[in-house]
């Protein structure tokens, strides 16, 4: 266990899952609202909002805006064809299905985090759920680490001794969102902490990921097998030793979903050690490119989410 934080020198950290919250501003503010040059903007307007009130409401001393390099990486798709298939655009194999008007407004997206400071960090041949779960990783012991997103799988890294929560965006606006615990995991599927829930996912499968689970185990008898066996290793070890409680068509269905079982941990568990570079995460305390992001602000109309972003970070004009 690492040594606990000096609490002088405690971080808070609040780690973006940037796509998650991008596309969430893009459906949820349906005020396109467009620049000058017909630019739509509601997604970036969206998220500067919602990373101010972010920041309002958690404090953090630490903030990063955590990117998908690759949204469906090869050391995935290798180990399970179907990860995120149905998203590709019909007759790629890398490009992600999303409306041409978010597409137009990612760069700016990134533009404007560039120029008021707020570290981009991606990482490549790897997902923003991989950065997330390397830097939560490499936290562990400094203070406590907030991880915003509306993806479930996510949930995997909710520990209590670490002091991870997950701010769950899905079910509200950031302002409300639920910041979940162990408890809540407990309460709502039935599993101890997030490796749990992780052996449970994998049991059930996900068709938003294209992960098929195991044949007749739904969500409910995933938890009562992870609770029973205490991981899905020990499910499995107790399978293959001839378990007598685990039989009928649930030993069937367990045995011929092996091959599966066998790649899913590589598919469902989030990196902790990817090639993350190592640069500062202070949440900034000056503008990195005013020009820019003036330039922004006339370009595309971003006077008021800029300046409400800025009062949040407590930043001054240039």
């Amino acid at each position: 266990m690492s040594a606990p934080a000096d609490p002088g020198t405690t971080q808070r950290l609040l780690l973006l899952d940037s796509a998650s919250l991008y596309f969430r501003a893009y459906f949820g503010m349906k005020d396109l609202r467009e620049a000058p040059d017909g630019t739509p903007t509601n997604a970036v307007r969206g998220l500067l909002d919602m990373i101010g009130t972010l920041v309002t409401r958690f404090s953090p001393t630490h903030l990063v805006a955590c990117w998908d390099n690759d949204w469906r990486p090869d050391f995935r798709v290798q180990a399970i064809p179907t990860y995120k298939a149905h998203r590709l655009v019909p007759g790629t194999q890398d490009k992600e299905e999303a409306p041409p008007e978010l597409e137009a407004q990612v760069p700016i997206i990134r533009t404007a985090l560039e120029s008021f400071g707020i570290p981009v960090v991606g990482s490549d041949g790897y997902e923003a759920d991989d950065v997330i779960g390397t830097l939560t990783h490499r936290h562990r012991g400094r203070g406590p680490v907030a991880v915003v997103t509306g993806d479930r799988d996510l949930f995997q890294l909710v520990d209590d001794e670490a002091d991870v929560t997950v701010v769950y965006t899905a079910r509200g606006g950031v302002r409300d969102a639920e910041v979940v615990r162990e408890a809540d995991l407990k309460e709502r599927y039935g599993v101890a902490g997030g490796m749990a829930y992780a052996d449970m996912s994998m049991l059930r499968g996900d068709t938003s990921d294209g992960l098929p689970g195991v044949k007749g185990i739904g969500e409910k008898t995933a938890a009562q097998l992870i609770a029973q066996y205490g991981s899905l290793a020990g499910l499995r070890e107790a399978l293959a030793a001839g378990d007598p409680g685990i039989k009928g068509a649930r030993r069937t269905n367990l045995e011929a979903a092996s091959d599966y079982l066998d790649v899913a941990p590589r598919v469902v568990l989030v990196a902790q050690d990817a090639p993350v570079p190592d640069i500062p995460l202070t949440v900034p305390r000056e503008l990195a490119d005013p020009e820019t992001l003036q330039q922004l602000v006339e370009t595309y109309d971003l006077g008021n989410p800029v300046g409400r972003l800025m009062k949040a970070l407590d930043l001054r004009p240039a």
